[in-house]
């Protein structure tokens, strides 16, 4: 999804509708891409919806966005017109999407602040082993896979009980973020946000990091190559709202991770 993302599944097979509607509807999304000025320029005197679709995500350190932005610069070598990693497109790791009562949000920030105080995140060593891409037609979106180890799996669950107090069993395209320029939440991504717990969480959560895209075959090539196994851990925790494609649009809350 991408986004950024969410994408939450390592092959076709188990990939969201979400996910497949996202190189349908655009011609190369990117999954963690927000739009600061679009946001800007929404309408100041425009109620809020009285649901909020929001991601819960990780935000990797130095060690990922060296080894994420230099697989990006090496994708946009051979796909010129790819996306760059950057401020439209940062790189992140979904832990939770969820529906919540926009009138509740305060209090989600603060049932994910109570998680992170009894949590240390960023003492985590999270192991990344290899690339992946998810395919349509001539090209692929890539990204590195994380392992899902027990603290990741154990954190999601923590958020997932969290938050449910203020959660909604689904929202409607007005729970997401919309511009003049974007104005559309297709019924796939509105399905996925809903359908997320159980679908992408425990034994079924596939944590990873979008990295571009590029061509299938110069993708096989990639991943016919050996990765260097690395590890890394978290620099930090957001709740973004989200857009269409699940991407994450509007940093709502954000906290700073000390080992």
């Amino acid at each position: 999804m991408r986004g950024c993302g969410a994408l939450s599944s390592l092959d076709q097979q188990r990939s969201s509708p979400v996910e497949r509607e996202a190189f349908e509807a655009v011609e190369f999304p990117g999954e963690c891409a927000f739009d600061q000025e679009h946001i800007m320029n929404q309408p100041l005197d425009s109620k809020p919806n009285p649901v909020t679709a929001i991601d819960v995500l990780l935000e990797p350190d130095a060690t990922m966005m060296k080894n994420a932005e230099a697989a990006n610069a090496r994708l946009r070598k051979s796909f010129l017109t790819g996306f760059a990693l950057d401020e439209t497109h940062q790189p992140h790791i979904s832990c939770l999407q969820r529906y919540v009562r926009t009138a509740d949000l305060d209090n989600v920030y603060e049932a994910v602040g109570k998680v992170l105080a009894g949590e240390t995140p960023a003492a985590w060593k999270l192991k990344a082993y290899k690339y992946y891409y998810l395919p349509w037609k001539e090209i692929g979106l890539a990204g590195i896979v994380i392992e899902p180890s027990d603290d990741l799996i154990k954190f999601q669950q923590k958020l997932i009980d969290a938050v449910a107090p203020f959660t909604e069993s689904t929202g409607t395209a007005a729970a997401f973020v919309t511009t003049k320029e974007d104005p559309d939440i297709n019924q796939p991504t509105i399905d996925y946000v809903a359908g997320y717990v159980p679908n992408g969480t425990g034994r079924k959560f596939n944590p990873h990091v979008s990295i571009g895209i590029a061509s299938q075959d110069y993708l096989k090539k990639m991943l016919d190559e050996k990765f260097e196994a690395f590890t890394f851990s978290p620099a930090g925790v957001s709740v973004y709202h989200l857009g269409n494609l699940g991407t994450a649009r509007k940093k709502l809350k954000s906290w700073e991770l000390k080992a």
